[in-house]
């Protein structure tokens, strides 16, 4: 006796990926990663910190000369450094190569 075969073979229908894919459209404006903030005023968060609390600075100009003092005010070019025993300094930021807290 022939057995008879009752199961119903069923196959998938295999589509290629692409068929799958909804049709892609050019992004739109809202989509594209915001531009960073032109500025994000962590400079002036540092120097509004430093003369608050009078921190002593040592400040390396771009010439190699060493300065000491406490930043009074500063704005978008220059620094106040208000020193003891010397006269006080409006440097400008260009000239500024690099400055750090006293015993840092």
């Amino acid at each position: 006796m022939e057995p008879t075969n009752t199961r119903k073979l069923i196959r998938p229908h295999l589509v290629s990926p692409r068929e799958n894919m909804p049709a892609s459209r050019p992004p739109s404006a809202s989509a594209k990663k915001p531009v960073p903030p032109e500025q994000t005023n962590a400079e002036n968060f540092y120097y509004m910190k430093q003369m608050q609390s009078k921190t002593p600075m040592v400040i390396l100009l771009t010439d190699g000369e060493v300065i000491q003092g406490v930043i009074e005010w500063y704005d978008k070019n220059c620094l106040k450094v208000n020193r003891e025993g010397a006269p006080n300094l409006l440097l400008y930021k260009a000239n500024i190569k690099y400055m750090y807290k006293v015993g840092d």
